[in-house]
């Protein structure tokens, strides 16, 4: 059995897009099989994780997302993007929902970001604070612009779920460049005492009002050029620290590029977030299946040319950062 299968990319977090409709149906072992081998850099296609498109009862179609290292995360904002993408095309649909692990989330083809870069708004939600949605121990109910000590003597930290845990602080451009990030991320994600489950942990200096760079270590992956749940709830926590507005767009700059955010509230609750962003589909695949092995024979078909005009985007983001982060560049 042969099937087609899209290399995409949300902000340069990188996905191979499976649609199960396509005569395909796996039982989870087999998803997360397939993620471990298919995202292999150096033996197969490569990527930080796979995007499965199923049918959905409630919505238009349901995305599961298993990492690189064959975990399934409860969400993924670039994915989503990419996903929304997918399946607008194939439905021949501009606005509608999708459903994911803890929620069905609307995701809609808006104007484009950069030149004519295809551009998604997906819906990042639920907004989960109390700490056992992390899940978190800790003594207290949430976490806010709060000194951990066990974590580091002056750094603040903020931690929600967007549904996937997210922990945040603001940090210095010295901070940034040091190891400090991989030594609290890895001690976070590996058996310890506070987060049972791991946790997605984001530095974040701001540049300018409205205007951020975020970069995110991810549990199940590692350092990543962007992760969309990060951004969203970076930016969120900017609004709650009163250095941005719920309604106005935030500018937020990743190793990857660039995306908005914007914050909702509804009668004084934030609500939910819109992560708008690039949805780059860069090569296509066949996988070919032999009878009973779920490891698959792979072949390049194409290349789309697509990734160019995200190139473009992507340098000038960079120029702009390093414009205020001149340490990037070493």
């Amino acid at each position: 059995m042969k099937i087609s299968v899209i290399k995409s990319h949300g902000s340069k977090n990188d996905f191979i897009i499976i649609d199960e409709q396509e005569r395909l149906v796996l039982n989870d072992d087999q998803r997360a099989s397939l993620a471990v081998h298919l995202c292999d850099r150096s033996n197969s296609i490569g990527g930080d994780g796979i995007l499965y498109i199923t049918e959905s009862d409630t919505a238009q179609a349901k995305m599961r997302v298993f990492n690189s290292d064959g975990s399934e995360a409860s969400m993924c904002g670039n994915g989503l993007r990419c996903a929304a993408r997918y399946i607008a095309e194939r439905d021949g649909v501009q606005k509608f929902k999708v459903e994911t692990m803890k929620a069905d989330l609307t995701v809609e083809k808006v104007e484009s970001l950069y030149e004519d870069i295809p551009t998604y708004a997906v819906e990042i939600s639920p907004i989960l604070i109390h700490l056992d949605s992390l899940p978190l121990q800790l003594d207290q109910e949430t976490l806010f612009n709060q000194v951990v000590p066990e974590w580091h003597e002056t750094l603040r930290f903020s931690a929600l779920a967007v549904p996937n845990p997210h922990l945040i602080t603001q940090v210095t451009e010295e901070e940034l460049l040091s190891g400090l990030q991989q030594e609290l991320a890895q001690s976070l994600n590996s058996p310890n005492q506070w987060f049972t489950d791991g946790v997605n942990v984001s530095f974040v200096v701001p540049l300018e009002p409205n205007q951020i760079f975020v970069r995110t270590y991810e549990r199940g992956v590692g350092f990543t050029n962007a992760c969309g749940t990060a951004m969203s709830s970076s930016s969120l926590i900017q609004v709650m620290l009163e250095q941005g507005e719920a309604g106005i767009p935030i500018d937020v700059y990743n190793d990857g590029g660039r995306v908005k955010c914007v914050i909702h509230k509804k009668e004084d609750l934030f609500h939910h977030i819109d992560l708008i962003g690039n949805a780059t589909f860069t090569d296509e695949y066949t996988l070919e299946f032999s009878d009973n092995e779920i490891i698959p024979a792979v072949q390049h078909v194409k290349s789309t040319g697509e990734e160019l005009i995200y190139q473009r985007m992507a340098e000038a983001s960079r120029e702009f950062v390093t414009g205020h982060l001149p340490g990037l560049n070493k």
